[in-house]
């Protein structure tokens, strides 16, 4: 056989391509490997996340490669979801380089609060991490308001500066949306104010292809390989049905805090969750599945409860049921009919951390457990509560 010909300026780009479409191929096996949930439900849930990691890292690294002309992405949405999103939050990211200006222009409309982080990289990557992080609440800005933010360069004393530490690799908003209204949601952009980007940009050359297909190929492989362990590690670490202790996140916001539990629990049962209100401005409890840590179907089940959306009891406790079927009451997780998966309370903003306990029971043992106050919902009334959630998260997305 006849040695393979070396890359032309020709070929190289083409020969990216092959690497690429080789390396995705690859992944479909890697999903179905034995560390992964292995019904057939999961498998289909495992292919379409790595159609969607598809679309999410090769658009970040193909489409968003220049800090020169930064777009936002938008990512953790219903179709680009990854590493356990928050079922409040719009998430946009930008790339930037440390040594360059730009400026962010926005409306608030109903986002009530952001948080931006200036990061080194993505939590899945070698290099990450955040350097610089301030809320929108903390310059002054809130649902809305109008706002103009400056980044990079030297501070122009106004007040609403956001430095780029060496090595900064690109800013990341985090838009909270606590009463999900269906209302007009954030909007804004971002524009390098350097002088040298005044005339149009270069066309790409194949070396440009090349290193952002080899970069695509690269965050879908981490993306998927990282985000399968850390959920596998973190069960393998607690007990099932138990909240592990608090933790924040090395590298992650200084204001967030989190507890898992990982529900196993069989069809006629039920995990009930008993807390103290947790000191934070802002508090939610999530349902995720395994492998993917995706929120369970956030458009069609109550998979997730804020702050704003729980019933406290009359004794200022705050208690949830974490089930397949529906038992009823208005704090019910739905679990998406997934056996086991991740529930994850986080508070944000905090200033102690909650007593929280839990206990699994079958259907006629969960009375015992709640209080005589407890909200109730019928049928009727969780089909509006579903159509609410829809109707805000169709603004909020426009879908």
């Amino acid at each position: 056989m006849p040695d393979p010909q070396p890359a032309t300026p020709d070929t190289e780009a083409l020969d990216a391509w092959r690497r690429y479409c080789r390396r995705l191929e690859a992944l479909g096996e890697r999903v179905f490997a034995d560390d992964c949930p292995s019904g057939a439900a999961d498998r289909a849930d495992a292919l379409e996340h790595l159609a969607g990691q598809v679309l999410c890292w090769t658009g970040w690294s193909v489409f968003h490669a220049d800090p020169r002309r930064p777009r936002f992405q938008r990512q953790n949405d219903p179709i680009t979801a990854w590493g356990g999103p928050n079922a409040e939050n719009v998430y946009r990211h930008a790339r930037v380089d440390s040594g360059r200006r730009y400026v962010v222009r926005g409306r608030m409309h109903s986002c009530e609060d952001f948080m931006l982080a200036v990061r080194l990289g993505f939590m899945h990557e070698p290099r990450w991490g955040t350097v610089f992080q301030v809320a929108g609440s903390d310059l002054g800005i809130g649902r809305g308001d109008e706002f103009e933010l400056l980044v990079g360069g030297d501070d122009p004393g106004t007040g609403r500066w956001v430095p780029l530490p060496d090595g900064a690799a690109m800013v990341t908003f985090r838009e909270y949306y606590f009463d999900w209204a269906v209302d007009e949601p954030l909007a804004m952009t971002i524009e390098c104010v350097d002088d040298d980007v005044a005339e149009p940009a270069a066309r790409l050359t194949p070396a440009d292809v090349v290193a952002r297909l080899d970069a695509a190929a690269t965050g879908v492989e981490h993306s998927v390989e990282y985000w399968i362990g850390y959920m596998n590690e973190h069960r393998s670490a607690g007990t099932d049905n138990e909240f592990a202790p608090p933790m924040s996140v090395a590298k992650g916001l200084e204001v967030a805090r989190y507890a898992f539990c990982f529900w196993n629990l069989a069809d006629d049962e039920y995990l009930v969750v008993e807390s103290d209100v947790p000191p934070a401005r802002y508090w939610s409890f999530h349902c995720y599945d395994m492998g993917r840590y995706h929120l369970v179907d956030p458009l069609d089940r109550q998979s997730s409860l804020d702050h704003t959306q729980v019933a406290v009891d009359g004794d200022g406790r705050v208690r949830l049921v974490c089930s397949a079927t529906d038992p009823g009451i208005a704090n019910w997780l739905d679990t998406g009919g997934r056996p086991v998966g991740n529930l994850t309370l986080r508070w944000f903003w905090y200033e102690g951390d909650p007593a929280i306990s839990t206990r699994v029971v079958t259907r006629n043992g969960l009375d015992a457990l709640l209080p005589a106050d407890t909200v109730r919902v019928d049928p009727a009334g969780r089909r509006d509560a579903l159509a609410r959630r829809r109707a805000h998260l169709g603004w909020r997305f426009r879908t």
